[in-house]
This record gives C-alpha cells, structure tokens and sequence, in this order.
C-alpha cells in the first residue's frame, strides 16, 4: 500500500485555489440542468470551463472518456455522459474533478430535474446530510471510521441504503490516493486522521438495498434492484484544530 501523503499548508494553499474554482463550474452546472437537457450537453460545458482553468481530473482516467460523470436516477456513478435527456422528475448527480497547477480537487452533487416525488427529495437531503455528518468527523486524533460510522449511521437512521463497494478517497498529485475512506465503519477504527491529510469523502445512497452492478459500457455503476440513487462529495483537508472544506464557494 502507497503510504499517505501529508500536504504543507503550501500545497493545501493551492487545492483550495482549485476547488473554489471547481465549486463555482459545479454552481454553473446545476443552473443549467432541466427537463430536455441532454448529459452530454452538461458535459461539453463543464469541460470547456475546466480547460479554461487547468484540465478535468477524470478525461482519460482508467480510459474514461468524458470530463465528468452524469448518472442519472438508478445510476450511481461514473456514468459517460451522452445523449440521454433529462425529464422531469429525474435526479441527477453530476460528479466532477479538476486539476490546477498540478493538483487535484473533486466534489459531486445530487440535483432534482424540475418537480420530483417526496422519496427522491429525501434521498438527496439525507445523502447531503450524510456527507455533513462524515466531515463533522475529520479532526486529528479521530479515525478514519469515525467518518464511516457517522455517514452510516445518518443515511440508514433515514431509512436509505449506504453504498460500501464503493468509496472516497486521499487526494492530491493524483485524484485518487491513499487512504480509501469508507462510507460505513465504527468509532475508534482504522487510520489515525493526522493534520496535513487531505480527504474525499462521498456518501451515496440508495431508496433500495447497497447492492451494486455495473452497466455494461464498463464505467457506470448502478443500483443492483434498480432503486434511485443520490451522491454528494466533498475534498476536506485535515488543518491542526479540526478541518477546512476545499471545494467550497
């Protein structure tokens, strides 16, 4: 296992340069979705405005072949944007990454496509609320299950199946690193978080079970039973009394 990579205030100086920047295009983004936008559209947009700055995270990772990712209802992540439309009543999550002056930040949201039903409105305010309650977590001296407890613990104290095949990450020279940061766990478990870590996290949830399959393009993962799925995601640097959110306007 790659060791984990302590940031200087330097280079957290830096991330939180780019995850404002990565915040305000995630802003831009969200305005633009409604019923008979197609994700490709979302994608050409958001690429244009993450060239103007530095480059996207994740065109070409692994073969990826868009600059973010645009799942849709049952989709959970990683999905390719293309010539879908959105309706109304759909959710949307947009996951995005960028790279600026050799760094990365990344973030996702969950937005509703016009009027949505109550289940798919409390699936989004629960998932937001489970990212919440991870990064209340991140302080030195916690654990790293600290921050999986707690997103567990809020999303299924709300009913709402918790993703584990799937989870957050460290960040930095490279969009993914050590460690991995699950979305389930208990207190006092796993790495010590230490100042200068600097952390994904990204709870997502489900109306149905946490099962999980992937589609057959080989990137985008959904929901095994089909039930609507939600992701929020944010890039959270460990500072010396607690943390501080990157990807933040």
């Amino acid at each position: 296992m790659e060791s984990v990579s302590i940031k200087t205030e330097k280079e957290i100086a830096v991330m939180a340069e780019g995850g404002k920047i990565l915040a305000g295009i995630l802003e831009e983004l969200k305005k633009m979705v409604r019923p008979g936008i197609t994700t490709k559209e979302l994608d050409e947009v958001a690429e244009q405005l993450l060239f103007k700055f530095g480059k996207p995270s994740f065109k070409g990772y692994n073969g990826f072949p868009s600059a973010t990712c645009v799942s849709v209802n049952e989709e959970i992540v990683h999905t390719v944007p293309g010539e879908r439309k959105l309706e109304e009543g759909d959710i949307v999550s947009i996951d995005i990454g960028l790279e600026y002056k050799g760094y990365h930040s990344d973030m996702a949201t969950t937005v509703a496509v016009g009027k949505i039903s109550s289940i798919a409105e409390k699936l989004i305010e629960a998932t937001r609320k489970s990212l919440n309650m991870g990064i209340k977590e991140i302080k030195p001296g916690n654990y790293l299950g600290d921050i999986g407890w707690a997103v567990q613990r809020s999303g299924e104290s709300m009913g709402f199946g918790v993703v584990r095949d799937l989870c957050g990450h460290g960040i930095g020279k490279k969009i993914h690193e050590e460690p991995q940061v699950l979305n389930y766990g208990k207190k006092k478990m796993g790495m010590e978080i230490k100042e200068g870590m600097v952390l994904c996290v990204e709870p997502m949830l489900t109306v149905g079970d946490y099962n999980i399959k992937k589609a057959g393009d080989g990137f985008s993962i959904r929901t095994a039973d089909g039930s609507l799925s939600a992701h929020f995601e944010h890039t959270i640097a460990v500072t010396k009394n607690g943390h501080r959110i990157l990807t933040s306007l």
